[in-house]
């Protein structure tokens, strides 16, 4: 057995995984379309391990998430649309291009400049980059290219952001709050006249405001949605512990009891380091 594989390992174990003689059946009958909940999954875990700073288990995560671009480099060369090396040749020309003060002579082995860069004439000259791609694609207009198929307060995000790069945008958050408080009474309106598709709409706008509010605090609304479901799961999970030392489920508990156990899980959480 080899010391360490590598990546042509990986890519000949891919393509023994879709041999027609003797590969595996499951990756076999495999699609670009079938296997994409699988990627979503895969990246998802890789955030989840970062985010909670499990970085023993990473590394694995991110090979999970590797096999998934391996298996769609695998269907490019059967179908003829591309291989591997063209992925990695296209993402290598492409961020070369996006880094004009990191390789000013467009090369990758050219000689680079080690005088100190402004950050934000980096971020300038990215965006003015990434615009010029989007027009050589026919995408026009300020929103055009922000992927409809993202999660969708991270698409939210990037066409707030998109939009205030010419200026339509809340000079300051507290504008932000109060639109937030406005998108709260009109959904409580819309509740009290009975109208769901209009309460629908409503919860949308809220949502809305709330990501603007996270971009205005530099915070990532999918991530600090994530960070709220843990705790929320450790909370009740608390609960949860609470009553089977009674023998007891929650079902088996009062609406206001399980309340009670929550606050108490909640002043318990407060009284410990880091939570």
């Amino acid at each position: 057995m080899q010391d360490q594989y590598s990546v042509e390992d990986l890519l000949h174990l891919m393509a023994q995984l879709r041999n027609p003689n003797g590969g595996c059946p499951w990756d076999l009958k495999q699609t670009f379309s079938s296997i994409v909940p699988s990627t979503i999954e895969e990246a998802y875990e890789v955030a989840e391990a970062i985010e909670i700073e499990d970085y023993e288990h990473l590394h694995e995560e991110l090979g999970d998430l590797l096999f998934q671009v391996i298996f769609y480099s695998q269907l490019g060369l059967e179908q003829g649309h591309f291989d591997f090396s063209r992925i990695v040749d296209t993402l290598v020309r492409k961020l070369v291009r996006r880094h004009p003060h990191v390789f000013p002579s467009g090369e990758l082995y050219g000689a680079n400049d080690p005088s100190a860069v402004d950050e934000a004439e980096v971020k300038r000259s990215w965006e003015a980059i990434k615009a010029e791609e989007r027009n050589a694609k026919g995408e026009s207009g300020v929103l055009a290219g922000v992927t409809a198929g993202l999660p969708a307060l991270t698409r939210a995000a990037k066409l707030q952001k998109r939009a205030s790069q010419v200026g339509f945008d809340w000079p300051e958050i507290n504008g932000v709050l109060d639109k937030i408080e406005e998108e709260v009474t009109e959904l409580r309106e819309a509740i009290a006249a009975g109208n769901r598709e209009h309460a629908e709409e409503e919860i949308g706008d809220l949502l809305f405001s709330c990501v603007n509010a996270a971009r205005h605090l530099k915070v990532d609304p999918e991530a600090a949605l994530r960070q709220c479901n843990r705790k929320f799961e450790r909370r009740f999970g608390l609960v949860e512990a609470t009553l089977r030392t009674d023998g007891r489920g929650p079902e088996e508990a009062s609406l206001q009891e399980l309340d009670q156990l929550w606050e108490q899980a909640k002043a318990d959480e407060k009284q410990k380091p880091g939570t």
